[in-house]
């Protein structure tokens, strides 16, 4: 994902092995990437540790819930914390959500590909 976004990596300050990753055994964390993203209408940034994976996903954990001063309700599944002034919740996507944004994927993942092939017979 970091190379496929262009996003520049550092290396990492304090660099550590990981074992349960992966099923290829262990390997070393020495990158760290700056990340934008954005949830509904919260946009921010997080530091990231750049390892190889087969999923591709954004794990907002402890240092980001640290650093934000979030609030984690069990019961609701909800997090909530203070972002430039504002106050934020993020809410897990309802199953019909989840359907939506699962579809909206698959069209963007193909109309990419779509695209990639042309250029590559364009070249």
């Amino acid at each position: 994902m970091v190379d496929k976004l262009g996003l520049k990596t550092t290396k990492h300050p304090d660099p550590y092995k990981l074992e349960w990753l992966n099923n290829g055994g262990e390997l070393k964390v020495t990158k760290q990437v700056v990340v934008p993203f954005s949830i509904g209408r919260y946009k921010d940034e997080v530091k990231c540790d750049v390892c190889p994976m087969d999923a591709c996903h954004l794990l907002l954990g402890r240092p980001w819930q640290y650093d934000k001063r979030v609030l984690y309700d069990c019961f609701t599944n909800r997090y909530s914390f203070t972002h430039e002034g504002k106050k934020v919740i993020l809410a897990p996507l309802t199953p019909s959500e989840v359907h939506q944004d699962q579809v909206r994927l698959k069209v963007s993942i193909e109309a990419w590909r779509t695209s990639k092939k042309k250029n590559e017979h364009e070249n």
